[in-house]
């Protein structure tokens, strides 16, 4: 199967350009999710609230949310999909019409993987560490596996903590950093080929509850990898900001970043899945899944319906415009029989 192209993100565009591409491109989410958490998951504060399930009873469930507008699953290798089971991965996706999107290497629980994986060893205490040897060893390793299976892209997702106190690479920018030094790195032909061609074959998969752990913004960070080609994909969940990862349900903390980062991957025009990457521990999974997704969709029917061309207006004239986009915004958001006042019109 060829690479999706994911050059269009990085098109720079005049304010006129914007509004056009704004007006055309409709965000329509595609999802998946993550078989893992459709078994409770360990947790050092409490017992599992649920049973566990098989994987292919976890299966079945995803099958039940096909009418949701589940296109996609994503497991990790070899605890949830492996050699042994393959067949039954294989049946699965033919029969239930839903695609194996990603897999995930499961490269940080087991007891070997104490003091690191491909960085090892790792951090948390910094005193004498050698972090340049340490990141090229990330580095190199990551290379040498993509130059050994050519032509697949790899889809790294930042983290800045958890499981270890620190993560290397794991802020959006330090994972960009990532995508150029590995590629600078490939030797293959192919891949070669491809990095000519202009295709990311090192790319993000940026998780809101990662972003906002680390205190980013969330349209600037997905404009950012955008603005390199490089946004494979997505998951979406919410969280404070700061604090341990979390995997709220999407919308149950700060919407309105939400709404700002779905209105940045409009501008960029952003195909790519919707990955949903929750942790329900107190409601069944389905539910969950149900109410992140149409907590996306909503927020994507808002942000289609918006008056473009005045928004692209008020952002780029702030001096002309001042309030006005925030009073647009809470006049969108308010229910239809709201008591405001009308808003006042643009003056340009």
């Amino acid at each position: 199967m060829p690479l999706r192209d994911l050059r269009a993100q990085a098109t720079r565009r005049t304010p006129e350009e914007l509004v056009n591409q704004l007006q055309r491109f409709a965000l329509t989410p595609r999802f998946s999710v993550g078989i893992w958490y459709f078994s409770p998951m360990a947790s050092r504060f409490h017992d599992k609230y649920q049973s566990d399930l098989s994987i292919e009873a976890r299966l079945e469930k995803i099958v039940g949310l096909r009418a949701s507008g589940v296109v996609g699953v994503e497991a990790h290798y070899p605890n949830e999909i492996n050699e042994e089971n393959l067949d039954l991965w294989r049946t699965w996706s033919r029969q239930s019409g839903i695609r194996v999107l990603s897999i995930v290497p499961l490269l940080f629980y087991d007891r070997q993987f104490e003091w690191g994986s491909l960085s090892s060893p790792g951090f948390e205490q910094p005193f004498g560490t050698d972090f340049a040897a340490m990141r090229d060893r990330f580095a190199d390793g990551l290379a040498e596996a993509m130059d050994a299976v050519p032509a697949v892209r790899v889809a790294f997702e930042p983290k800045p903590y958890e499981p270890r106190g620190r993560i290397i690479y794991g802020t959006t920018a330090e994972g960009l950093l990532l995508a150029q030094k590995v590629e600078a790195r490939l030797k293959h032909p192919e891949n070669r080929r491809l990095l000519v061609d202009g295709h990311a074959l090192v790319t993000l998969n940026p998780e809101i509850a990662h972003m906002l752990m680390a205190y980013e913004d969330l349209a600037y960070a997905l404009s950012l990898i955008c603005e390199y080609g490089r946004l494979a994909h997505t998951h979406w969940n919410s969280q404070p900001l700061g604090n341990y990862d979390q995997d709220l349900n999407v919308g149950v903390v700060a919407p309105e970043q939400a709404e700002a980062a779905l209105y940045a991957l409009k501008m960029a025009g952003y195909g790519e899945h919707f990955g949903i990457d929750v942790n329900p521990e107190r409601m069944p999974v389905e539910v969950a899944v149900r109410n992140s997704i149409d907590a996306v969709r909503a927020a994507a029917d808002r942000i289609n319906a918006l008056d473009h061309a005045q928004v692209i207006w008020a952002a780029s004239h702030p001096d002309l415009a001042r309030g006005w986009l925030e009073a647009y915004l809470i006049r969108q958001r308010a229910p239809a029989q709201s008591t405001l006042p009308p808003l006042p019109p643009l003056r340009k």
